[in-house]
């Protein structure tokens, strides 16, 4: 009896990691109906994290309402515990991401990571020892001062009076009360999963870089990279350390400044982090086959992509790896030192994008029978 580890990313915009890992498993039970398979969804801290370790940790959600990307918004949203209830992951996303607004709607210096907060005290209320927390995909730039404001912190202007952070008032913060911060965060471990690397100001920062996508002018770009540098004046004065230009402070709108400085939260790769929380490592190790994949597949995979992280971990045991992609694109060759054995595209040729899209299921499942079967021959 052959095992298979499943460990796909997502499909962006057609099948989700779990998705994937269904389609394969219907594609190697056709060829070999007795096989095991192992499904292990992953992700990079983006979309999927949630549901990733919810699946391959069994483990348990949380629904939740919490304060949208707007301060009128409410969101039904959840999260997940793990760990024999432990650890709570989270995906600021969830509360604060960009597909919760239309694009007419998206004003980074309207939105605010409330929300985030809000998620982050309804994990502290479980009682749970360690926070995972996926910053991919916001469509906020206040630094996350709307988070540190729903745990506790208050800001004040110079009359006196408290301030409602969002990205385009924090120049009004004359200074910070921390005499509420929830006092539980000090016990607990924080552990940030992102691929962003950049500062949280100046022309790598948080703003410059990631502001036009959320719906910033150039102007709106200028005023709210000196709104964050304000803000990170006022949080070095106020606790003595200074985290702006640590790598991945900018991440989600500099949500992961206001993270390490007011909780200690420890940075890690999105990608390294759900491979260690997944156990995949322990799972590989049983493996006769791995198979992983997403959307696209390119010289850029080796730049911390999950199908790169997933075959980095196979390769330790000699275990075969086969990456599944819509779309297989330019420079794969150096792929194949790095531990991939075959790199397959899943679309038959001439498909159009809106085909592709909508029969990535189907042709993914098509690929995984084609190919086990000839990896059946070969015995590789």
């Amino acid at each position: 009896m052959h095992t298979f580890v499943l460990a796909p990313d997502s499909f962006k915009e057609s099948m989700s990691a779990e998705q994937a890992c269904q389609a394969m498993q219907r594609g190697i039970l056709h060829v070999f109906p007795d096989a095991r398979c192992i499904a292990v969804p992953m992700a990079d801290g983006g979309e999927g994290t949630v549901d990733a370790l919810l699946r391959s940790l069994e483990g348990q959600r949380i629904a939740c309402t919490v304060t949208g990307p707007l301060a009128t918004q409410q969101v039904l949203t959840y999260f997940a515990i793990v760990d024999q209830g432990q650890t709570a992951v989270l995906e600021m996303a969830k509360a604060n991401g960009i597909h919760l607004l239309e694009n007419s709607q998206r004003n980074p210096m309207l939105t605010s990571t409330h929300g985030t907060g809000e998620m982050v005290k309804q994990a502290l209320d479980l009682g749970v020892k360690k926070i995972l927390i996926g910053l991919g995909g916001s469509v906020t730039n206040d630094g996350g001062a709307g988070m540190a404001q729903a745990l506790g912190v208050q800001f004040i202007n110079a009359s006196g009076e408290l301030v409602q952070v969002c990205g385009g008032n924090l120049d009004q913060i004359d200074r910070m009360d921390l005499s509420q911060l929830d006092s539980r965060l000090k016990n607990i471990e924080i552990l940030i999963a992102s691929d962003v690397n950049n500062p949280l100001c100046g022309p790598n920062g948080a703003s410059a870089i990631f502001g036009p996508q959320k719906g910033a002018t150039p102007e709106m770009v200028q005023q709210l990279d000196r709104n964050l540098s304000h803000f990170a004046d006022l949080v070095e004065a106020s606790l003595g350390i200074s985290v702006r230009d640590i790598v991945g402070a900018g991440a989600a709108g500099g949500l992961g400044f206001s993270l390490m400085a007011f909780m200690g939260a420890k940075l890690q790769s999105g990608v390294e982090l759900i491979i260690e929380q997944s156990r995949l490592t322990e799972k590989i190790a049983q493996a006769d086959y791995v198979l992983t994949g997403e959307g696209k597949i390119d010289s850029q995979t080796a730049l911390g992509k999950t199908p790169f992280g997933v075959a980095q971990v196979a390769k330790q045991f000699n275990k075969p790896v086969i990456a599944f992609a819509g779309l297989v694109g330019e420079g794969i060759e150096s792929l194949y030192q790095a531990g991939f054995n075959q790199i397959v595209g899943i679309n038959p040729p001439g498909y159009s994008l809106e085909e592709a899209l909508k029969n990535a299921e189907v042709n993914l499942e098509k690929a995984v029978v084609r190919t086990v079967k000839n990896f059946q021959e070969q015995n590789i």
